[in-house]
């Protein structure tokens, strides 16, 4: 008796997984996503301030210990600058300090977005929850870290005893555009960084040459007549429609136009990146 193992004449099966979703469908599933961010404030918010107490287990100051750093960073740039720039201490200081606490926020909401869902891979492969929610986690930690590091600005404002005023208050709104576009740039980010390893780096170097570029240690009157080409640096217009109300001034009309204009592109952008790949980042992370 004989066995016949041949195999049947033709190419094998395949068994790719290709979700049959229109993008009509797509866009529903990525809404109902977003739209549960309401709801998952208090597990975003346990799991930031979890994250923010493992980071720093066994340290005596925590998360002060980047205040402190901070500050001496602000204390000895500002001394230096000053002097480079021919500008006045008590004018240039308060500028200095609000706009290196204000740039930590920008730097690690964009890089640590980039790591939105590789960190939370255990999670993702166990447990069914919206990805949003590892978005608001990234976004509520690093305002952690920024309520942290406002101390600085503080200490600097009443020793030179000066007041933004009512003009402050002003900073509301700009802080709830930020709000708004950090947790596009972690969801957007977060996606095409979880397929696309090499972006981080990247990004990186990008945050890096905007630093340098987007009137974080010079005033953009230094560069005058061509500040205006500014307005076309989403970094520096996100920037300053936070700053300028902090420092007792107004944001100008043009600033506010360039950073909505920006922040609809983001999150249009990572809108259309988040429909197209939510169903595949459980495979990417």
């Amino acid at each position: 008796m004989t066995l016949d193992v041949t195999q049947p004449a033709g190419p094998l099966p395949t068994f790719a997984f290709t979700p049959d979703l229109s993008f009509a469908a797509r866009q529903r599933m990525a809404g109902r996503d977003i739209s549960s961010l309401p709801r998952l404030w208090r597990l975003s918010w346990t799991l930031a301030w979890l994250d923010i107490r493992l980071r720093y287990r066994g340290s005596m100051l925590g998360p002060f210990w980047l205040t402190l750093s901070t500050g001496a960073m602000i204390g000895a740039m500002g001394v230096v600058n000053a002097v480079l720039f021919n500008m006045d201490m008590r004018e240039y200081f308060p500028y200095l300090a609000l706009s290196l606490v204000l740039w930590s926020y920008v730097g690690g909401i964009t890089a640590e977005g980039c790591q939105t869902f590789l960190e939370a891979e255990g999670t993702i492969r166990s447990v069914r929850m919206p990805y949003c929610l590892y978005a608001m986690r990234v976004m509520l930690r690093n305002w952690v870290v920024l309520g942290h590091n406002v101390v600085v600005v503080v200490v600097v404002y009443a020793t030179l005893r000066i007041w933004p005023g009512a003009n402050a208050l002003l900073c509301l709104p700009g802080l709830l555009l930020w709000a708004v576009d950090s947790i596009a740039i972690c969801i957007g980010l977060g996606a095409i960084c979880s397929r696309f390893r090499d972006i981080p780096p990247i990004i990186a170097s990008v945050i890096q040459m905007a630093f340098f570029i987007s009137a974080v240690i010079f005033k953009p009157q230094q560069i005058a007549p061509w500040d205006w080409l500014l307005l076309f640096n989403p970094f520096f217009t996100l920037l300053e429609v936070v700053r300028a109300p902090l420092l007792g001034a107004v944001p100008s009309f043009h600033a506010w136009v360039s950073a909505l204009g920006w922040s609809v592109a983001l999150c249009g952008v990572s809108w259309l990146l988040f429909v197209r790949v939510r169903s595949r980042i459980a495979f990417w992370v």
